[in-house]
């Protein structure tokens, strides 16, 4: 597996990795996420262009993950991590996040955030305990993190939390 920039030409299959990976939601009782549809083409390219969309990519160089990212604050910001099913419990949602983290260290950013499902197994759980994260109180949001949650409206009926990893 390789991570590298995702091109152009590949950020359909990242919206066909996002509707796969999306339909596990369907299995804990979140149907609506689950038939949530993918970023637009539109909003991967800006990630892309920006040069902060990241795939993992298989042997024959196909993406079976990706990784969108923005700074907010002091921090690189996990807009989204996503792996195909078929590619599950390989590691390479951590090989996402990890190769994020040495991106944010060389550009001086000092943490990873993100915003999860606080019960879903393969979110808060996971991050918690395999990728070095910690959730953050209400109270150490930047007003970055204040303007995602903001923008997640809708979304915390479910429970979301903000989460921090230094890097």
């Amino acid at each position: 597996m390789r991570i590298r920039i995702a091109r152009p030409d590949e950020l359909p299959l990242l919206q066909d990795i996002e509707r796969a990976a999306g339909r596990c939601f369907h299995d804990v009782g979140m149907p609506e996420i689950a038939d949530d549809d993918p970023p637009s083409l539109e909003e991967l390219r800006r990630f892309q262009g920006a040069g902060l969309a990241w795939v993992a990519a298989d042997g024959s160089d196909r993406p079976v993950g990706y990784l969108l990212a923005e700074p907010i604050d002091a921090a690189l910001h996990i807009e989204q991590v996503s792996v195909h099913p078929d590619a599950a419990r390989r590691g390479v949602g951590r090989a996402l996040l990890d190769h994020a983290a040495g991106v944010a260290r060389e550009s001086g950013a000092t943490a990873l955030t993100l915003t999860t499902f606080a019960d879903v197994p393969w979110n808060a759980p996971y991050y918690e305990g395999r990728c070095g994260f910690r959730r953050l109180g209400e109270g150490e949001l930047t007003p970055g993190l204040r303007g995602v949650r903001e923008r997640e409206v809708g979304l915390e009926r479910w429970g979301r939390v903000c989460m921090w990893r230094g890097v």
